[in-house]
């Protein structure tokens, strides 16, 4: 579309620079390793007369960017002195750890949430399905024994680092002292108390509280309670929180339906054009032949007119002599001049009548142009509702609400943000300052399609893009071509910073948003 603007030593350093930042980028998007990123320890210290007389610790997971769901008998020295027990909250990144608040607890269902401030976490969204009889489940937490093994001082504790993770099966569900629990085979220790039960794309199905003893020889199984107790506990606590419907499918099976989508797509957008050419083929000879047919008519009558125009022109002149032959000059010449118009009239009509040029026809409505030069172009323009189209996307966290954009002309979206060609769809990498999520957003005019590819990244590969993202040059619309194209490679370049796989794909379908 536009003009480049780049020359051929620049376009050979964007190559590099792209090829060393895919070199670098992360193997693959990893669910889990998303979802373990707002996955926390749980510390709670007991202090008397300024001393420590007690420590403890659990697992925990972000329910909103500063609230933690963890289980109740974490926290219940907490809950009953609450003047003399700390509760810290040590995230999987960074360096620091926070002092959390206990704001709602639940004894039977062995609940309870925390609310921290300092820094913001990704949180987890729940499932609201049930899991199936022998599926693979992730638990992530903190293990006791890993930590003592592990830990050279009361330090490392509070020392933030990444979650345990330890994988089984769905062994199905039982009631514990009245609550619903999920029974299953993944290691857990002391220490997982509170942190997730996740399933393979980390939607959290329980909260890890428990495990069987394991005596003579027999199994050790952990219980987790179910997202049916964990709902019921939010709502009655007034907390907001993120829950998913859809089915948990792979990145590598999203991608081959995808694929499948897209050649069905251009079939069924081949077999149209090919339909629209036939009919438009046809018309064309209907109009061919109805027009042959009215100029074989008007030549018939233009050469009848000159027949008879010739027939009387040849009266007309033998009149004329005969008068002449009398001595009747006036009437004579008179009759002469009459058959000689009579006769230049026939040439005329002769002359005249109507030739047929075929190529000069054309279908009504249509002109001459092929079906697929009358698709509309740049048809999705101005504010638009974009509504989730479930069968099409990958979710994993997002609550999938509709999606407002208002596309104007040049890539200008909402009036502000200038996006890059992509053939002929629109792109932006979106990079919030705020987030550890990277955004590949685009939109196709043509299909009135927005899709959002989304990244959950870690805090150093986040960087990784940021640093990329500094030299933007373009922060606002504009139509001079040259600097759109210097943002398209930028993009690139942003593109290649991002792991080769993504953990969330959003498609929507857009409509015109009218006065809303």
């Amino acid at each position: 579309m536009a003009s480049t603007g780049v020359g051929p030593r620049m376009r050979q350093m964007i190559v590099l620079v792209a090829t060393l930042l895919a070199w670098m980028a992360p193997a693959r998007a990893d669910d889990i390793s998303a979802a373990g990123r707002g996955v926390v320890r749980i510390v709670t210290i007991a202090v008397a007369d300024d001393e420590v007389v007690g420590f403890g610790h659990g697992s925990g997971f972000a329910v909103a960017p500063n609230r933690i769901v963890t289980n109740a008998h974490v926290v219940e020295l907490a809950s009953r002195y609450p003047g003399n027990v700390v509760i810290g909250v040590v995230p999987s990144e960074g360096s620091k750890s926070f002092q959390g608040k206990l704001i709602a607890i639940d004894t039977k269902r062995d609940l309870a949430l925390i609310e921290f401030s300092g820094t913001k976490l990704a949180p987890l969204a729940l499932f609201s399905g049930a899991p199936t009889d022998g599926e693979t489940l992730i638990a992530l937490g903190y293990p006791g024994n890993v930590d003592i093994a592990t830990a050279r001082s009361a330090a490392d504790f509070i020392t933030p680092q990444s979650p345990v993770r330890s994988q089984g099966g769905f062994a199905g569900t039982r009631t514990l002292e009245g609550i619903s629990v999920l029974l299953h085979t993944a290691n857990i220790a002391r220490g997982n108390s509170g942190g997730p039960l996740l399933d393979a794309c980390g939607r959290v199905l329980g909260v890890n509280s428990a495990i069987t003893n394991g005596e003579e020889g027999d199994a050790t199984f952990a219980f987790a309670i179910s997202d049916t107790e964990l709902t019921g506990f939010l709502t009655q606590a007034k907390q907001p929180f993120v829950q998913i419907a859809a089915p948990c499918i792979s990145v590598d099976q999203r991608m081959a339906l995808d694929k499948a989508a897209e050649e069905k797509d251009r079939a069924d957008a081949a077999n149209r054009t090919a339909q629209a050419e036939s009919a438009a083929a046809r018309a064309r000879e209907a109009a061919i032949d109805k027009a042959r047919t009215a100029n074989e008519s008007a030549r018939e009558t233009y050469m009848a007119g000159a027949a008879v125009l010739l027939v009387f022109g040849a009266l007309a002149l033998g009149a004329a002599g005969l008068l002449l032959s009398r001595d009747q000059q006036r009437p004579g010449i008179w009759s002469a001049v009459g058959g000689g118009v009579l006769l230049l009239g026939a040439v005329a009509l002769f002359v005249l009548r109507p030739s047929f040029d075929e190529a000069s026809i054309t279908t009504p409505g249509m002109g001459n142009e092929t079906a697929e030069a009358r698709l509309p172009a740049d048809a999705a323009q101005g504010p638009l509702l974009c509504t989730l189209q479930p069968d099409r996307s990958r979710i994993t966290v997002s609550p999938g609400e509709p999606v407002r954009v208002n596309v104007g002309p040049d890539g200008c979206i909402d009036g502000s943000t200038q996006y890059a060609e992509s053939g002929r769809r629109w792109q932006r990498v979106l990079i919030p300052a705020d987030e550890q999520t990277a955004t590949i957003r685009e939109f196709d005019p043509d299909t009135a399609t927005l899709t959002d590819t989304r990244y959950f990244l870690s805090a150093a590969d986040m960087q990784k893009v940021r640093d990329v993202k500094a030299p933007v040059p373009v922060n606002q619309c504009t139509a001079d071509q040259a600097k759109r194209a210097s943002l398209a490679s930028l993009q690139q370049l942003m593109r290649a910073s991002l792991p080769p796989a993504y953990n969330e794909k959003l498609v929507y379908h857009c409509a015109s948003a009218g006065g809303q």
